[in-house]
């Protein structure tokens, strides 16, 4: 049996992340693939990636090797309410930055990740789980079989709402604009994206009710596209799909614990959180930046399992993860409402903040550190 410094359970992003920033620290690194990887379909996932998320990816070699197609930045976000006089928009020069987010093409940053971890020295890639290790690293996901074996709750509240992804293509240039409609019921995003068509392609992810997502599922491209349509008011262009419907059910969640003796949680098994504000893997990158901070600064006597050194990581990923949870859960539970009262309070909210520079660089500030 060969003995690791870590073992890293899951190989997402969260995973070989993690196991190439633990190799950068000389530890000796044991990365076991996620039992069922998705096979077949086309893989549409996109992600909004913050700053810290970059730079982190940046610092692993992975950034800078993504074709220029696979990473789209964002310089100004347009969001809208239930009316169209009810604007909230972000800049990017406003808040004196290259960026607000780079939207990344999900298979695209798995296929870079996984091929520097073959090129990683510290890092071996296992397939059984005869290994020892000082320390294991779960970042197996939301569903963590491993997570579940060590007898950690995991507390799930569903939201009785489905999220539809799909690529797109507009008869307009996106000019790197990411749109967002927040109404009653559901919350709509399209994202910046270069392919298929370079400049004018978006990542849909548009998150419904239960009835209402499977009505649009069984609609034909032509059907769903004029349903998208309309519930953007063209303010996008003539869309088109370009990529089959992917769907699945949106829940918030949290582990009872994140950290014990010998193990810790990172990324979707400690934490979900609704799509609503694109921040689910930054959550998990910062995890990750987390961990390795706590591991570089370690004193030297202090072994990689002990429970108060992995405490450490905990108390650090509380406040963040906690508040990401309550902000898009709370934003969620205002825009549900359909009373006219509450539609009135958050139009006028939003109308508000947008007047208010000071605000808005604080949120943006927020969402770029994240």
């Amino acid at each position: 049996m060969k003995t690791y410094d870590v073992l890293v359970r899951g190989s997402g992003i969260v995973g070989q992340s993690l196991a190439l920033a633990l190799a950068r620290l000389g530890l000796q690194i044991a990365l076991r693939p996620d039992p069922v990887r998705r096979e077949g379909s086309p893989d549409i996932r996109a992600y909004a990636l913050s700053a810290t998320s970059v730079a982190l990816l940046r610092s692993l070699k992975v950034w800078d090797a993504l074709p220029a197609h696979a990473a789209t930045p964002v310089h100004d976000m347009h969001i809208e309410g239930d009316s169209g006089d009810s604007v909230l928009e972000f800049s990017a020069w406003e808040a004196k930055t290259g960026e607000l987010a780079h939207i990344v093409d999900a298979a695209v940053l798995e296929r870079e990740l996984a091929s520097a971890v073959r090129f990683a020295p510290h890092v071996s890639v296992i397939n059984d789980d005869d290994v020892q290790a000082s320390l294991t690293a779960l970042c197996e996901g939301k569903a963590s079989g491993t997570r579940d074996k060590l007898g950690i709750g995991f507390e799930r509240v569903a939201y009785g709402h489905r999220a539809i992804a799909a690529r797109l293509t507009s008869s307009r240039d996106h000019q790197n604009v990411a749109r967002q409609w927040f109404r009653s019921p559901d919350v709509l995003a399209l994202l910046p994206f270069d392919t298929p068509q370079p400049q004018s392609s978006y990542a849909l992810v548009w998150s419904l009710p239960d009835e209402r997502a499977e009505v649009l599922l069984a609609m034909d491209d032509r059907a769903f596209e004029q349903a998208l349509m309309e519930a953007t008011a063209g303010a996008a262009g003539e869309l088109a799909l370009a990529s089959p419907r992917a769907a699945w059910p949106l829940m918030r969640g949290h582990a009872s614990a994140v950290s014990g003796a010998g193990w810790v949680l990172l990324g979707d098994a400690a934490h979900v959180v609704h799509p609503l504000a694109g921040q689910g893997l930054n959550l998990g990158l910062a995890d990750v930046v987390a961990l390795a901070r706590v591991i570089a600064e370690r004193e030297p006597w202090r072994e990689l399992d002990d429970e108060k050194l992995l405490r450490r990581y905990a108390r650090a990923r509380l406040a963040p993860t906690w508040a990401m949870g309550q902000l898009t859960d709370g934003l969620l539970q205002l825009f549900a409402h359909s009373t006219p009262a509450v539609r009135e309070l958050r139009n006028r909210g939003l109308t508000l903040v947008n007047h208010l520079p000071f605000v808005k660089r604080w949120l943006t500030a927020r969402a770029l550190d994240s």
